[in-house]
């Protein structure tokens, strides 16, 4: 009897461990993907040449992630969000970010002339961070240029099949109508 006591005890005790630990365990993958999609939030909006990434911080809680800082324009309001939202594990965005007033430019520009420059900006940056992020590739060495939905990539590339795989996800970005190679290879020795 004492013996089946001590062994239900036992089993008891480490029943309540493993599932303790497995909560634990939960918690702590649950802020692991929490902190990879605020990195990859951040780094996607630092490799976009159109915002101004020091001004906007990400927080991120159980997939949603809060956009707060300051931006110059609405349009550049809309690009982070839109950016962001298309991360993997983003559930949803609170775009938080303020405005500040711009009068000046937006007499500039009308309304098609904004939303242009906003799918060029959005193409641009899509096009980069997946080069950056594909290890086949050396993203880094790669300019890329997006002028009316026009595509140019510029920079040096170690092979031929590199080169075709950089044009291929150029080719691939939403919105994108044309690709103009300038990619030189050049052997590594």
């Amino acid at each position: 009897m004492n013996r089946t006591f001590n062994t239900l005890a036992l089993v008891t005790v480490l029943s309540t461990t493993a599932l303790s630990v497995n909560a634990k365990d939960n918690q702590w993958e649950k802020e692991a993907s929490d902190a990879w999609i605020d990195g990859k939030a951040e780094a996607t909006l630092l490799f976009n040449t159109q915002l101004n990434s020091f001004d906007i911080n990400t927080d991120v809680d159980k997939g949603v992630v809060t956009l707060t800082g300051k931006v110059n324009h609405d349009v550049d309001k809309k690009l982070a969000q839109e950016l962001v939202i298309g991360i993997d594990g983003v559930k949803e965005v609170e775009n938080r970010l303020t405005v500040l007033p711009d009068s000046k430019n937006k007499s500039e520009k009308d309304d098609g002339q904004i939303e242009s420059d906003f799918v060029d900006a959005k193409i641009a940056t899509v096009i980069k961070t997946r080069l950056l992020f594909d290890t086949d590739i050396s993203g880094t060495s790669i300019d890329v240029d997006v002028e009316g939905q026009n595509v140019t990539l510029t920079g040096e590339v170690e092979s031929e099949a590199e080169k075709q795989l950089a044009i291929t996800i150029a080719k691939n970005a939403d919105d994108v109508e044309n690709v103009e190679d300038n990619l030189r290879v050049v052997k590594q020795s």
